[in-house]
């Protein structure tokens, strides 16, 4: 079963956020949009260029109404240290979010269990706590804030004007299309 459509399953977390430790559950996730950004460990190779683009990219996110959370089986006390190690993970604000119990990589189906380290998963979870967007990535192969910027505002489109939808490669201001039996066979 897809978990497009689906409601955010409960959990509670602990996490790292600006110099604190902090409680998260599936409520934070409501009443905005939200980004859930698993990947596999900390102190790795393509995790910290894939985190940092989305520090760099934090605050176009935010103009957006969107909180970002990152999210791997290592521990909050993991990610402090981290961030206070590396340049690169320094920089980021959004919550880092520990799953050492993998109860999130699990209610998100990310889990590779024989290593307890999650795929590189990313989750575009609108303001009712619904799940819009999901994207799966091998371990070598990592994501680009900027498209997940662009795949965002067109969720956000769509979930504003109902009756519309976004054609490949639609981008904000683009022309949408109106789904109808006219269309059929003309696109």
């Amino acid at each position: 079963m897809s978990l497009i459509n689906t409601e955010v399953k409960p959990f509670k977390a602990q996490a790292f956020q600006n110099g604190k430790f902090i409680e998260v559950t599936e409520a934070d996730l409501k009443g905005k949009w939200s980004v859930v950004f698993f990947y596999p460990a900390d102190f790795t190779f393509v995790c910290p260029t894939e985190l940092g683009d989305l520090a760099d990219n934090y605050e176009e996110f935010k103009k957006l109404g969107v909180e970002i959370y990152s999210v791997s089986t290592d521990t909050h006390f993991t990610h402090k240290a981290w961030h206070d190690s590396s340049e690169e993970i320094k920089k980021i604000q959004y919550v880092m979010v520990g799953d050492p119990t993998w109860t999130l990589a699990k209610n998100f189906e990310v889990l590779i269990e024989a290593d307890g380290l999650a795929d590189r998963g990313t989750f575009v979870i609108d303001p009712e706590g619904k799940i819009q967007i999901i994207e799966i990535n091998a371990g070598g192969i990592g994501r680009d804030a900027q498209e997940l910027l662009r795949k965002v505002k067109a969720a956000q489109y769509v979930h504003a004007h109902p009756g519309e939808v976004c054609p490949a490669k639609w981008k904000e201001g683009d022309a949408t299309l109106a789904p109808s039996i006219d269309l059929v066979g003309k696109i």
